[in-house]
């Protein structure tokens, strides 16, 4: 560790070519701000479409056309915002902008809430006359569909209407919890093992500190983070059970079985493909990673291994260092294999500053990718100078890559699949990397290094993501018994799916507990569990571009293009992967053993 300030740069004292380029949105703040105007007057151009949408196919189409033109400004807008707030939320004019928008998207909904509530008048006998009538309509005939799948559990216009006037406040949950991680929540400053001050912060800890060599910094930096998160546990508590509720109040008031049935609706998923990906990543994989984490509490000469050990790294006296511009690089030869245009997009991701890879006060911890249609994608990322991050802006650019071919070859309506499949692109990504980095070395150390990142994709779209599905899992169940969802009983149930993984292979203690508050997925439905499907997916990819090459590639570039054009069982099934089985998940968590194994193996 080379930093002895205890001070972060402020937004303005970051450098430029370290942000994202927003002009590419909108030329200036105030084009925004005049845009945003706009939209709330230009909504007539389809709420004038009210009570005459499903007279007649023509109709039927302009007001379609009209809507899709719409949504892309509103996104635009919407987007503008959000990026800027998560560059920088404690400013004040960020928090003010993110207000406004929020505002206005909750009268806008409102006034659109009449489009689906007409469409459901539709009989399907109706929508295949009129798709046959306009051929142009055939664009937009999956979402009619799925509307028609939805229509069970729609409710009267006048309350459709009434809940989007309110989804500022259905929403409100989610945006306390960010306000308050990003601009509230202070750290203590720690120190290393030479006595030297280091600043901390929740991205500091996440990207930084938690992966650290040295086992004072590393928990020095768990223990300032958990105490942090102990002082806001009662109204994070609050906050998340508001928005459990809202959940589980919603499923009833729609007419679903439960609220889980109502969380995988949007998805397009079965209750049994989501519970075999809990239930067989839980139970086959666990005897795994217990292994991993014995292994490494011996190389580490830990007396106990500890919940913050876990991502330690197993050689601390090796771990790689590499610039920003020299990971790129190494990116961009790693991903050649997907071909020309892949690359190409990649390359114009990295030289057009779509990437914002600053720390500074105010910035989201994580890594996202946002991919406003008809613009390009945006990757938020703390960049901390470790051979790491590249695994994670790799995965980043695996997002942009494919949402900016969904963008390219589908309408707006078309170019969102199921989040069951959002990851699969991005897991690929580091794992092509991955695989990269072991053909271009002879070193033990380096291989072995490359293992063990491999394992830390692993571990955390198979460990902590699905251990976070898990507790979700367990919420929903206490949510729909009527028991309060107190502090106490989240950070219980959230220590209980750490134990019942790790038994006595590691020493949970109560900041393990409160680690549910970490992660804004919670706000997000039953995201969690997605992580895990994704790389399921993506694992059997990657190893049929190694047996078959080219054409596999071509195979599933083609499922990028197709966006969201299929279900996430047939766009899965066009890359050859059957996902309504287990045996995928079976193939994923036995490759994951194998990597252990070579670990295991290299010691020896």
């Amino acid at each position: 560790m080379t930093i002895t300030t205890t001070s972060r740069p402020s937004r303005s004292e970051v450098p430029e070519k370290q942000t994202w380029d927003l002009t590419d949105l909108f030329p200036s703040h105030a084009a925004w701000e005049e845009e945003l105007v706009n939209i709330q007057v230009v909504v007539s151009n389809v709420t004038d479409y009210k009570g005459k949408l499903t007279s007649d196919s023509m109709t039927l189409l302009q007001a379609l056309k009209a809507l899709e033109i719409y949504q892309q400004r509103v996104i635009r807008v919407s987007v503008y915002a959000s990026l800027r707030s998560n560059a920088d939320g404690s400013d004040p004019n960020n928090q003010r902008d993110s207000s406004k928008v929020s505002s206005a998207m909750a009268q806008i909904n409102a006034k659109l809430s009449f489009f689906q509530s007409e469409l459901l008048t539709l009989s399907v006998e109706t929508i295949k006359q009129f798709l046959k009538e306009q051929p142009e309509l055939q664009t937009y005939q999956k979402m009619l569909v799925d509307l028609m799948e939805d229509k069970a559990h729609t409710l009267s216009p006048e309350i459709e209407e009434t809940l989007a006037a309110l989804s500022q406040l259905h929403n409100a949950p989610h945006m306390i919890y960010q306000r308050s991680n990003s601009a509230d929540m202070n750290f203590s400053p720690i120190k290393n093992q030479d006595g030297v001050e280091l600043p901390m912060s929740a991205a500091l800890y996440e990207d930084r500190y938690e992966f650290s060599p040295d086992t004072e910094t590393r928990r020095a930096a768990y223990d300032s983070f958990t105490s942090t998160l102990n002082q806001y546990k009662n109204t994070l508590a609050a906050t998340y059970a508001t928005e459990v509720t809202k959940q589980v109040t919603m499923s009833k008031l729609r007419n679903y079985e439960s609220v889980t049935d109502m969380l995988l609706a949007p998805q397009q998923v079965t209750k049994e493909m989501y519970h075999n990906q809990l239930a067989v990543i839980q139970k086959e994989l666990a005897p795994h990673m217990r292994r991993f984490a014995k292994l490494k509490k011996e190389k580490l000469g830990l007396e106990k291994m500890r919940y913050c050990d876990l991502k330690a790294p197993l050689d601390p006296e090796y771990n790689p260092k590499t610039t920003y511009e020299d990971a790129t690089a190494t990116i961009v030869e790693a991903l050649k294999v997907m071909g020309p245009e892949y690359t190409d997009i990649v390359r114009e991701g990295i030289a057009n500053r779509w990437i914002d890879r600053s720390d500074n006060i105010g910035k989201a911890n994580g890594a996202f990718c946002s991919s406003p249609y008809g613009v390009h994608p945006y990757i938020l990322i703390t960049w901390t100078d470790t051979m790491r991050g590249a695994f994670v802006l790799a995965h980043e650019l695996g997002h942009a890559g494919h949402f900016y071919l969904a963008g390219k070859n589908q309408a707006l309506v078309n170019t969102r699949p199921s989040t069951y499949f959002i990851e699969a692109p991005s897991t690929l990504n580091e794992l092509l990397l991955a695989e990269h980095l072991m053909k271009n070395t002879d070193d033990i150390r380096m291989k072995r290094w490359v293992i063990t990142q491999l394992l830390g994709t692993y571990y955390h779209n198979f460990v902590t993501h699905l251990l976070e599905a898990e507790y979700q899992r367990r919420v929903y169940d206490l949510a729909e018994q009527g028991i309060p969802l107190t502090a106490n009983v989240l950070s219980r149930e959230k220590k209980e799916a750490l134990e019942n993984f790790w038994g006595d292979s590691v020493a949970l203690d109560a900041g393990a507990g409160l680690t549910w508050m970490r992660q804004q997925h919670y706000y997000m439905g039953l995201y969690p569990y997605t992580y895990s499907a994704g790389l399921t997916v993506s694992t059997a990819v990657a190893e049929k571009i190694k047996e078959e090459g080219q054409p596999a590639v071509e195979s599933w570039l083609d499922v990028l293009r197709a966006g969201g054009t299929k279900k996430p069982l047939d766009l899965i099934k066009q890359a050859g992967v059957d996902m309504s089985k287990p045996d995928a998940i079976k193939i994923a968590v036995d490759y994951v053993g194998s990597l252990v194994d070579k670990l295991v193996k290299s010691y020896e």
